[in-house]
């Protein structure tokens, strides 16, 4: 089977003021001096994991590699920062991360970082096509909260929007979506939410997912068997990601 290549960067970011990587996948088909865009998900990580989580445990580019050869998605562009605007978020450890002010920090500043870094270097290293329609955003637990406050706030850069076990949200939907309304649904392509009914997580998950029904959002719900894990994570990518850039 053709294998894609992953490939890692080291940065000095000037948002986390530290210094930092991002890890990229391209598929087998990939040509750096050919004419061809690519499609890009940003794909991140959970509270404490790393830039390597999705590769190293939830084995992302061998899920992609066996979905391209099957023709199942979209030859694309996976980009998988570090998930921390404040470095101090994840060394706080689960004390920081229950923190409301800590997570709203770390989140700003990890939108900062991805957006004003991660983003441009990755277009400008990678053949991709910059633009809103091929452009795609997912995560799982932190990384799911993350992906819907950058993917939702930001619908002039991301069309497509998965969160997976999303967690540290908060329930404050109107203020941390405040211009979340029906006139979204002619921007996003997919907004794409799933949660284990094991998880601890599934109730907030719910409750967001009953929330955007009675706003009008459109949006797919996933619920299903199992916990908070990386073989729901894997499952929900491989369910995910087949219906990117269609």
């Amino acid at each position: 089977m053709p294998r894609g290549q992953l490939h890692r960067h080291f940065y000095k970011s000037k948002v986390a003021e530290d210094d930092r990587e991002f890890i990229v996948y391209t598929p087998a088909d990939y040509d750096p001096i050919g004419k061809t865009r690519y499609p890009v998900l940003y794909l991140l990580h959970g509270f404490s994991d790393d830039a390597s989580g999705w590769t190293s445990a939830g084995f992302a580019n061998v899920i992609f590699d066996n979905l391209i050869a099957r023709k199942e998605v979209k030859s694309m562009v996976v980009v998988m920062p570090l998930g921390y605007g404040i470095i101090d978020y994840v060394k706080g450890g689960w004390d920081a991360a229950r923190r409301g002010e800590m997570r709203q920090l770390n989140t700003d500043r990890f939108q900062d970082a991805l957006l004003n870094e991660v983003l441009p270097m990755a277009e400008r290293f990678y053949r991709i096509a910059a633009d809103q329609k091929t452009r795609a955003i997912a995560g799982l637990s932190m990384g799911g909260a993350q992906s819907l406050s950058v993917g939702l706030n930001n619908l002039d850069r991301f069309a497509w929007i998965g969160a997976f076990s999303s967690g540290g949200g908060g329930t404050n939907y109107a203020g941390q979506f405040p211009k979340l309304d029906q006139k979204a649904n002619e921007k996003m392509r997919l907004l794409w939410l799933g949660c284990g009914k094991e998880d601890g997580l599934f109730a907030g998950n719910k409750k967001f997912e009953e929330w955007l029904t009675n706003e009008g959002i459109k949006h797919v719900w996933k619920e299903s068997p199992g916990a908070h894990s990386w073989r729901v994570w894997r499952r929900y990518l491989a369910e995910f990601t087949p219906l990117l850039f269609q």
